[in-house]
């Protein structure tokens, strides 16, 4: 008598049927799987984001993952000495960082991408104490960069930054964050002004003052700040410090497929391109993983993308590896550059703002972002190539132009040309509420982007 397993019967006498459900079985398992990748790689994003409330924080942060990745700091002062099959990174005012990677052949082109570090925020001005009607303290502040301004209203916030000390003799910097709920702007009720919902225009210097404590407190703004560096009070010579959000970021929506936190734009490129970067395999090209500062208020610093940071770095690299300069030039015409900077996204409330046919959407894959006045730099050659990237990542794009009868913003991609010509594509990550200081994403972006830089930099 013949004995036929449960599979084999089924096999046999269904062979359509049971094919199919196993079709059915591997797909829905691939389809967790990836699902699965998303939501590790937006809590991944939350935890860089989270260590990251400034731009000095972003680089640090950055700074320590690719040490522990083998990369070697370099520093503009000293002489490098570079070596085929060696990684480097190289910071400027510790707000900006280039980490790149010499495959063993030395290929000739550069494959650069580059993202910002900053974010719109307000700044602390020096001698930053108010005293309110002998009631209350509150601190001095002006605006960086353009911001939303009402959300920053009515919630926790805490100041981080870098200060300068004097130490045993010598001037150093410090990075601190007071890693606390320490600041409110409150709001003025609605019964004082009936009619704030009509319209308002914010004042910063009279408006957006955060309320720190109540007259008179021993725990005054310097104390606090001292204790937080570790340093004596008498000992700070000054500061280069921020208000940041305390809201932490989450994933949210109805499957899930939200990702909510404060300066998404751009620390979520910023963080693809450095993933990419460590995971791509860099054999047929140097890859440069580029995080300028200060884009925010027009990229005009030394650590900007206005600035010969870039050009400098990208020299030095062809010098080390002694190439003359007519050689540099020539791995320029052979070169390409990805500019990452956040898009916007069609938004479930203003439909009317898109452009009619150019409509990104949140999880909908990579934007390429045109401009016919160069406020962006994509052209037909070089997003032609971007989508040959993105098709052969297997990884989803679309596209951003802005209403004919709207001014766009720029970004880093004509602004880094100007120092180093190269074939350049504007790209970023669909968001919602820009320069909020609670943004909004899709869950599943951050993961196409690190695919995409992956392939790049292979």
């Amino acid at each position: 008598m013949v004995h036929l397993s449960c599979s084999l019967f089924y096999n046999l006498v269904f062979p359509l049927r049971y094919s199919e459900f196993y079709r059915i079985m591997e797909r829905s398992q691939k389809i967790k799987e990836q699902q699965d990748m998303y939501y590790e790689t937006a809590e991944k994003l939350l935890t860089f984001i989270r260590k990251s409330p400034t731009a000095f924080h972003a680089v640090d942060t950055m700074k320590n993952i690719l040490a522990e990745q083998g990369f070697q700091e370099l520093f503009e002062k000293d002489y490098w000495k570079l070596i085929p099959g060696g990684q480097y990174m190289v910071t400027r005012n510790n707000s900006a960082l280039i980490a790149f990677s010499i495959p063993e052949n030395a290929p000739r082109r550069f494959h650069i991408m580059a993202s910002h570090s900053d974010s719109p925020t307000f700044k602390i001005k020096e001698n930053p104490e108010i005293t309110v009607e002998k009631a209350y303290v509150k601190l001095n502040v002006e605006k960086y960069g353009g911001m939303l301004m009402s959300p920053w209203f009515d919630r926790p916030l805490s100041v981080a930054g870098r200060v300068i000390v004097s130490e045993k003799g010598e001037i150093k910097e410090k990075l601190v964050d007071i890693d606390r709920d320490l600041l409110m702007i409150p709001s003025l009720a609605i019964h004082m002004n009936r009619e704030v919902n009509s319209g308002y225009a914010y004042n910063p210097q009279k408006d957006l003052l955060p309320l720190y404590g109540t007259a008179g407190t021993e725990e005054t703004f310097g104390k606090t700040l001292a204790e937080a560096a570790g340093v004596r009070e008498e000992d700070i010579l000054s500061h280069d410090l921020f208000l940041y959000s305390r809201t932490r970021g989450a994933v949210w929506g109805a499957e899930k497929e939200f990702v909510s936190a404060g300066r998404l734009d751009d620390l979520q490129c910023a963080f693809a391109s450095m993933e990419g970067l460590l995971s791509g395999e860099k054999k047929k090209s140097i890859a440069v993983h580029c995080v300028m500062d200060n884009e925010e208020v027009g990229s005009g610093t030394k650590q900007g993308a206005a600035s010969t940071f870039l050009k400098d770095t990208l020299l030095r690299i062809n010098s080390g590896l002694g190439r003359t300069y007519e050689e540099y030039l020539m791995s320029l015409a052979d070169s390409f550059m990805i500019s990452a900077d956040n898009a916007h996204a069609l938004h479930p409330n203003y439909t009317d703002m898109t452009d009619p046919v150019n409509r990104p959407l949140l999880n909908k894959g990579i934007v390429i972002k045109y401009n016919a006045n160069q406020k962006y730099c994509t052209d037909a050659v070089s997003a032609a190539i971007f989508k040959d990237i993105c098709t052969r990542a297997e990884v989803p794009f679309q596209t951003f132009v802005n209403r004919s009868d709207m001014a766009g913003g720029s970004t880093l991609g004509n602004i880094s040309n100007t120092q180093v010509p190269v074939n350049t594509v504007d790209i970023g990550l669909p968001q919602l509420a820009m320069h909020s200081p609670y943004e909004t994403a899709g869950v599943k972006d951050t993961y196409s982007l690190i695919k995409a830089a992956e392939l790049f930099f292979e």
